[in-house]
């Protein structure tokens, strides 16, 4: 059941090896899965030296998630290439140095604008895009990646934290919206990993050496860990389910103190 041959798939927000999204990329394909990879311009030489290792050569494309034309342009190419699409993996997200250095009641208006289009509304635009190409298919799966700071707060994260809150409630009003065509949105929430996106947090590292403390594992989790996560609700082994955030960080969340 989580056997993706014959299955098509968009991964956007590759940034380097470390990234979630390569780390979902990586499980999908390994299973069967052709893939559509996109690049923000100064990631284009990572995802393409990334995309040789892949069983199958990805396409890989120019996508900036804040432009409504390039996203149209990127599943124009898809549709051309694939012929329709089954799953997409969210994977963007991004806040102004300053948003997550400065108190979070400095945040400015555009800061905080930037941050929820890029990081929560951009789902929105993507899902939207990719419905024509999946209801070719029958339907198909949309998985985002979220973070335990939505509902707690976590020192630095400051509007993250509000455009991932935002994200996780866009899973369940788009999966209410999108669910008659049977297609599925949910999200994985993440423990906290080295990424590219976690190294802009000031005192990330205090964080990695909380959970081992406090989580019911006693450990931190890792990126391959989240991925199987991810290829679990992209597979058809999940058909029953959407509109759902489900925390892979060893237990944290489960505990008060």
């Amino acid at each position: 059941m989580t056997d993706f041959a014959g299955k098509h798939g968009l991964v956007v927000g590759v940034a380097n090896k470390r990234s979630i999204a390569w780390a979902i990329a990586q499980a999908v394909a390994a299973r069967g899965a052709r893939l559509a990879l996109t690049y923000q311009s100064r990631f284009e030489e990572h995802v393409g030296e990334l995309g040789q290792g892949l069983g199958q050569p990805p396409l890989v494309l120019p996508c900036d998630v804040g432009s409504d034309d390039q996203i149209k342009a990127v599943f124009e190419r898809v549709d051309a290439e694939f012929g329709g699409l089954d799953f997409v993996v969210h994977g963007a997200a991004f806040a102004p140095r300053a948003a997550l250095e400065n108190p979070f009641s400095e945040t400015s208006r555009d800061d905080f604008r930037t941050t929820l289009d890029i990081s929560a509304y951009s789902l929105v635009a993507l899902t939207r895009a990719a419905l024509p190409l999946m209801e070719k298919r029958g339907g198909g799966s949309v998985v985002t990646l979220s973070f335990l700071g939505s509902d707690r707060v976590f020192p630095n994260y400051n509007v993250m934290g509000v455009a991932k809150a935002a994200l996780e409630s866009t899973v369940r009003y788009l999966a209410a919206d999108v669910g008659p065509k049977n297609v599925r949105v949910n999200a994985v929430s993440a423990g906290p990993i080295k990424t590219l996106a976690a190294a802009g947090i000031k005192g990330f590292s205090s964080i990695l050496h909380v959970y081992p403390e406090r989580a019911p594992l006693r450990r931190n989790v890792d990126a391959n860990e989240v991925a199987e996560a991810a290829a679990f609700l992209l597979s058809d082994a999940a058909r029953g389910v959407t509109g759902e955030v489900l925390l892979v960080d060893a237990g944290f969340h489960a505990v008060g103190l």
